[in-house]
C-alpha cells in the first residue's frame, strides 16, 4: 500500500509496529560507539564519562520512543509555546546564567545544569514548521510572510551569540535558513539575501567577534604561527589523526590522546581519538553510520504528506547533519574550532537529549507520515 494512503495507526501496538526499527538500530550503534570511546578516554574505566554517557543514552532512547508516539497535532499545539519558553530561558541565561569556561550558557537547577540554546534548536524547528504549515503557499515569498520567520531566527541567534556560543548560534541560524528555503522561498529573494548575508558575515567577522573567536579564525587560516598557543588544539588533532593511519593504533592504544597531548578528547575532539585508535577505516565506519541515519531521515521527509511533518523532519535532519559536518571538519582543520560536539558520541547531556528528541520527532513523522493535520490544528483538534 502506498505510504500516502496508509491509515494512521490508532493504538500503541500499531504505532510500535510502525516504528522504523532499522533507524533505531543505527542510533543504538552510534551511541554504543560513544560509550566505547569514552571508556577508552578514561583509560579503561567506566567512570567518569562512559557510565554517565550510557545512562543518559538509555534514558534518551526511552524519551525518543515516547516522543515518537505523540500525535503530530500535539507537537503543532506545543510549537509556539515551546519557542516562547526557550526564548524566555535564553533571556534568563543572560540575566542569571552560570558562567563556565569563559561562557555564560547554562541555568543552574541544582543537581543539573540546563543549556537553553539546545532546547531552542528543537523549539525553532517546531515553530517554523507550524508557521509554514498554516501559511498559504502564495504568501511564503511576500514581505508579510517573511518578517515573522526572520524575527524567529534572528532573536535566538543574537541571544546565543552573546553568551558567547558562536558555533551553536551559527548552527541554529543555518537550520532556520534551510527551513525557510525549503518552505518555498523565491530565488528572487534568496539571491539578494545570500549577498546581504555574505556582506553581513564579513562585517560580523570584523566587528562582532570576541577576541578569542577572532583568534580561532586566524589560527584556522595558519595554525603553524602559534603551535604551542592558539594553534595547539588543531595541530595536535592533525597529528593524532595522521598517526592513526589506515587501521589505527588499536583500541585504548592512542598515544596522543592517552598521553594528554590531545585536548577535550571526551567532547569536541573525540572523533580525533577515534581516528587515532581505529584509523581511516574506523572514521569512515562512523561516518557511514551517520550517512545511513541521514538517509533514513530524508526518506521519511519525502514520504510525509503534511507540510508540518516534512519541515520538522528536514529541520532536525539539517541540525543533525551540521553537527556531524562541523565537528568532523573542525578536527581535520577544514573549519575554525568551535564548540560543536559529535552527536551521540561526544560526552554531554544537553546535546544528547536534544539530538534524541529530534530523532524521536523523525520517528514520529515516519509513524504518522500519512496524516494531514488541519490548518491551525489544536491540541484536541
Amino acid at each position: 500500500m502506498p505510504v500516502f494512503t496508509q491509515p494512521v495507526p490508532r493504538d500503541l501496538r500499531g504505532k510500535l509496529f510502525e516504528v522504523n526499527w532499522a533507524f533505531v538500530l543505527l542510533i543504538v550503534l552510534t551511541g554504543s560507539v560513544g560509550i566505547l570511546m569514552l571508556y577508552s578516554v578514561a583509560g579503561g574505566a567506566w567512570d567518569p564519562w562512559a557510565i554517565r554517557h550510557a545512562t543518559r543514552f538509555g534514558a534518551g532512547l526511552a524519551v525518543m520512543l515516547v516522543v515518537a508516539m505523540v500525535p503530530p497535532r500535539v507537537w503543532m499545539a506545543l510549537a509556539y509555546p515551546a519557542y516562547l519558553g526557550a526564548l524566555f530561558l535564553l533571556v534568563m541565561v543572560e540575566l542569571f546564567g552560570v558562567t563556565a569556561m569563559g561562557a555564560q550558557r547554562w541555568i543552574d537547577l541544582g543537581p543539573i545544569r540546563m543549556q537553553p540554546s539546545e532546547i531552542m534548536k528543537i523549539a525553532l524547528v517546531l515553530a517554523l514548521a507550524r508557521y509554514y504549515h498554516d501559511l498559504p503557499p502564495e504568501n511564503v515569498s511576500r514581505p508579510g510572510g517573511m518578517i515573522i520567520p526572520l524575527m524567529m531566527i534572528v532573536a535566538p541567534f543574537l541571544l546565543i551569540a552573546k553568551q558567547p556560543d558562536l558555533g551553536t548560534a551559527v548552527l541554529t541560524g543555518a537550520t532556520g535558513a534551510v527551513m525557510v528555503f525549503l518552505a518555498g522561498l523565491s530565488w528572487k529573494i534568496i539571491l539578494p539575501g545570500l549577498i546581504a548575508g555574505g556582506v553581513g558575515g564579513v562585517m560580523f567577522l570584523r566587528y562582532g567577534l570576541e577576541e578569542y573567536q577572532r583568534a580561532r579564525v586566524l589560527t584556522f587560516l595558519n595554525p603553524e604561527n602559534d603551535p604551542l598557543g592558539a594553534g595547539y588544539h588543531i595541530m595536535q588533532s592533525k597529528i593524532a589523526l595522521g598517526s592513526g593511519g589506515l587501521t589505527g593504533k588499536g583500541y585504548m592504544q592512542g598515544t596522543q590522546a592517552h598521553l594528554n597531548f590531545l585536548p577535550e578528547k571526551q567532547t569536541d575532539f573525540i572523533f580525533t581519538m577515534l581516528g587515532e585508535e581505529f584509523g581511516l577505516v574506523g572514521g569512515l565506519a562512523v561516518l557511514t553510520l551517520y550517512a545511513l541515519i541521514l538517509g533514513h531521515c530524508l526518506i521519511t521527509a519525502m514520504s510525509c504528506r503534511s507540510v508540518f511533518l516534512r519541515l520538522v523532519t528536514m529541520g532536525v535532519t539539517t541540525t543533525f547533519a551540521l553537527y556531524v559536518f562541523i565537528n568532523t571538519a573542525m578536527v581535520m582543520g577544514l573549519v575554525p574550532v568551535v564548540g560543536v560536539p559529535l552527536p551521540m558520541i561526544s560526552y554531554g547531556g544537553s546535546v544528547m537529549f536534544t539530538v534524541l528528541i529530534g530523532l524521536g520527532l523523525i520517528l514520529g513523522a515516519h509513524i504518522h507520515r500519512a496524516a494531514e493535520p488541519p490548518k491551525g490544528a489544536g491540541l484536541f483538534g
